[in-house]
């Protein structure tokens, strides 16, 4: 049996901000326990999500895209672009969350290969990149497994005023990951 066979991807509404704060809010749980308090991580972080999810929904600028995979009506991950938003590394994958269930079936491959397509039709000559934490040692992977290339180092400064070590990866030649699936 094909994987994903019943699984559909498309654009997200504003219908949606509820079940993607609650996703986002579970993969920052499961992930940034070393960068995030836990006071933050228990008691703020769904409402600060459902926040940042309906500021980016309901006021969708023309160079974003909000893509979801979902099987059977749940929500099992989502990608989040910003086409060309730095003018030396182009067009961004803000976020990338995959509910812990669907992890390592390829569906962060296919949704980075679904992105990258994107950018590759509207954002033609742009590179892609991505911020990941350093405590989130698999995604590192994940990306470098990719062909992502690590390009620098810095901090970030956290929600709950944390400073987080994190890495930027890029792909200068965002076409090498829509043949990824």
């Amino acid at each position: 049996m094909e994987p994903y066979l019943a699984m559909e991807f498309r654009e997200a509404t504003d219908k949606d901000i509820t079940n993607i704060a609650t996703l986002h809010t579970l993969s920052w749980q499961e992930n940034y326990s070393e960068a995030l308090s836990t006071e933050y991580l228990q008691h703020q972080v769904l409402d600060e999500r459902l926040a940042v999810w309906t500021r980016r929904l309901q006021e969708k600028p023309a160079n974003q895209l909000v893509l979801l995979a979902e099987e059977n009506g749940m929500l099992c991950g989502f990608i989040y672009a910003y086409g060309e938003q730095h003018p030396e590394h182009g067009t961004i994958i803000d976020n990338l969350h995959i509910h812990a269930n669907f992890k390592g079936q390829g569906l962060g491959t296919k949704l980075l290969a679904a992105a990258a397509t994107w950018a590759c039709e509207n954002y033609q000559g742009s590179s892609l990149y991505l911020e990941v934490l350093d405590c989130n040692t698999k995604a590192r992977k994940f990306y470098l497994s990719l062909g992502a290339k690590h390009i620098s180092s810095g901090y970030w400064q956290t929600p709950c005023g944390n400073k987080a070590k994190e890495h930027i990866y890029s792909w200068h030649k965002p076409s090498k990951l829509t043949n990824q699936t």
